[in-house]
């Protein structure tokens, strides 16, 4: 096991701002930072940072925890994993402990395949800088390519000889599992650095070409593009690491672990085809640039790129390919809320060449020369297809309103309707009723697709993990209200003194043992945890509440307590202890007023039916209680009604 004190160090050293900030793109809100939610797909910033409680907090899905938490749920690693990530950024050192059988399971496969990678990745670098095979075949050719040696380091780039399977051996000298250097297609288990044929042999995947690794957005090797240098009949310019439990080449974007910096800082981000566009403008200056790999743009991708920025330009090669590329992607930017702009190069240039021949200076001074919104673009480049032809043009304004159709801002949509309406000498309405109706059409679309999918749903799904989100507490009656107002007051200042007739207890035991002196029972199970291992624990030294509960070891609890210390609706922080303690006051009697209250109801309800049925004589015996619960009720009333609490 860890020791707590361990645990408790690297909570104290980790500042969540810093750890959310290497995923997500933060700006300052008050006291707070916001972004987007990296847990799901949101075009609106409700994905909240608290510095000062140490907490993230979305209030779209409601994901929230502290540091640790955040890493177990965006590495999707265990709570050992996520307190030796955070003990090596923060320079603390961790006790490693033996897992658990079950631990060791679920762990195992993606661990080790990432271990392999990362073999793999230090192997291929040592061939292209160590070897005389590699210094002639692969350096040579990123120094033709105009590849600075510095540049080449920093993107980690690498060479897998012709012959043999070096690799395979070397992997298999250090002890690593067949299954996890090669890849069970069925399974997507092992990376498939190591491919095996038909009478068993294995062999290098990657022999005989340059490597280009590919990095998660933390910075872990998760998979391998390899380019061929010598062309040969029937085999591919590119080979590419499969699809495993680790990898997607549908969710990963070459370059962004570093670009995330730059595309924070200019809140822009380039989009570029290939891992050579990439290089080559990082290398001359234009560093926050990321590239879709060579395959068609997924919403995955997409959504990177949404945490660090909403704004994109797309840069495409000027012939008919890259136009028509062009267009495929930009309906998916628009649709995800984006501000898109789109540049064609000149003829013969693409990203890599221009880079080459021009600095950041001129380069971007291209960029903004030529690039120009959507609705330029595709007009323009429809409107020279259609020409003349009054079908073609139609056409060419159905294509323009769907992609205005699904904008999400309507305000957007409105300005892009107007100018649209401008350059194509259409009348405004007309589009605008376009729009609307394509919009009507997508809504009623998705309606009948939802319900499809709920009638041919199987009862359990259960072909892959599913992060699981626990249900933030949500009041549903005037008693759970009450309860959850004290409960919050629990955790932020459980442990504060207050006088109670010459005694001092602390705030939490009060409520707790008035709560209990009046049998007023927690509508919650998790109130009465809560409330267990407080009377349990806040007499240690050092006990404070907020502390222990959202760093609690139960994620149920954590959870319950994030929610209440990040809960927008929570009290104005009291001045002093002495108002603490009239809010205390207050909330205690407010709850006792709603449980006489809930009283009153239920013995008139008896009444009723006791009338109903004909029997007077528990009639009477009901009637007795009702002037002794009125007289309550009268007395708390009196005593909330006479009270003016300023907090």
């Amino acid at each position: 096991m860890i020791p707590r004190e361990t645990i408790d160090k690297i909570h104290a050293a980790a500042k969540i701002e810093e750890v959310v900030s290497d995923y997500v793109t933060l700006r300052k809100r008050g006291a707070n930072l916001i972004g987007l939610c990296p847990f799901h797909n949101e075009k609106t910033g409700s994905f909240t940072v608290s510095p000062s409680k140490g907490i993230y907090k979305c209030f779209g899905c409601g994901a929230s925890g502290h540091a640790l938490k955040f890493i177990m749920e965006i590495e999707q690693c265990s709570f050992v994993d996520a307190v030796k990530q955070l003990g090596k950024k923060y320079h603390i050192e961790v006790e490693d402990r033996e897992l658990t059988a079950e631990e060791q399971q679920r762990q195992d496969d993606r661990e080790s395949m990432f271990v392999v990678n990362e073999f793999a990745n230090k192997w291929f670098q040592q061939q292209l800088w160590e070897t005389q095979e590699g210094q002639a075949i692969g350096l040579s050719y990123f120094r033709e390519r105009g590849l600075r040696d510095d540049i080449i380091r920093k993107y980690q780039l690498g060479y897998s000889p012709e012959k043999g399977n070096p690799l395979a051996k070397a992997l298999q000298t250090q002890g690593f599992k067949e299954q996890f250097i090669t890849n069970n297609v069925d399974t997507k288990i092992g990376v498939g650095v190591v491919g095996k044929s038909e009478d068993g042999r294995l062999y290098d995947r990657f022999r005989d070409r340059v490597i280009f690794p590919i990095f998660t957005v933390s910075g872990k090797p998760v998979a391998f593009a390899g380019r061929i240098l010598k062309k040969k009949d029937n085999v591919g310019k590119y080979v590419n690491s499969p699809d495993s439990i680790i990898y997607s080449k549908t969710n990963e974007l070459y370059g962004l672990f570093q670009a995330k910096q730059a595309i924070s800082r200019a809140d822009m981000c380039y989009l570029v085809e290939g891992q050579m566009d990439v290089i080559s403008m990082h290398q001359s200056g234009i560093e926050n640039v990321v590239a879709s790999g060579g395959t068609a743009l997924t919403k995955p991708q997409i959504w990177l790129i949404k945490r660090f920025t909403s704004n994109i330009t797309v840069l495409y090669d000027g012939d008919a390919a890259g136009i028509h590329a062009a267009l495929r992607g930009i309906d998916m930017f628009l649709e995800a809320g984006f501000n898109v702009k789109v540049v064609l190069l000149p003829d013969g240039e693409d990203p890599d060449s221009y880079a080459q021949s021009h600095d950041s200076t001129e380069f971007i001074q291209y960029i903004e020369q030529h690039q120009t919104d959507f609705i330029r673009f595709k007009s323009a480049l429809l409107s020279k297809e259609a020409g003349d032809d009054p079908f073609k043009r139609a056409e060419l304004i159905k294509d323009i309103t769907a992609s205005i159709a699904i904008i999400p801002d309507m305000i957007t949509r409105q300005v892009y309707i107007k100018d649209c309406a401008e350059r194509l000498h259409m009348s405004e309405k007309v589009l605008t009723t376009e729009v609307v109706k394509i919009r009507r059409a997508k809504a009623e679309e998705r309606e009948k697709n939802k319900e499809r999918e709920a009638a041919t749903a199987p009862e359990q799904i259960v072909d892959k993990p599913v992060r699981a989100v626990l249900t933030p507490i949500k009041p549903t009656s005037p008693l759970e209200q009450n309860y959850y107002n004290l409960m919050q007051l629990i955790v932020r200042y459980g442990e504060r003194p207050i006088e109670v007739e010459g005694t001092v207890y602390s705030i939490g035991e009060v409520i707790i043992l008035t709560l209990q002196n009046d049998g007023i029972q927690p509508p919650v199970a998790i109130y009465r945890t809560m409330q267990d291992e407080f009377m349990q624990h806040h007499q240690e030294d050092g006990f404070k509440a907020e502390t222990f509960f959202t760093f609690h070891a139960d994620p149920a609890v954590s959870s319950v307590a994030i929610e209440m210390i990040a809960d927008r609706y929570q009290f104005v922080k009291p001045e002093n202890d002495i108002k603490l303690g009239e809010l205390v006051t207050q909330l205690l009697f407010e709850i006792k007023l709603t449980v006489v209250n809930m009283q009153i109801d239920d013995l008139e309800n008896r009444i009723k039916q006791a009338q109903a049925s004909g029997d007077i004589s528990a009639q009477l015996l009901l009637l007795k209680h009702q002037p002794e619960l009125l007289k309550a009720r009268n007395d708390l009333c009196k005593i909330l009604g006479n009270r003016v609490l300023s907090v």
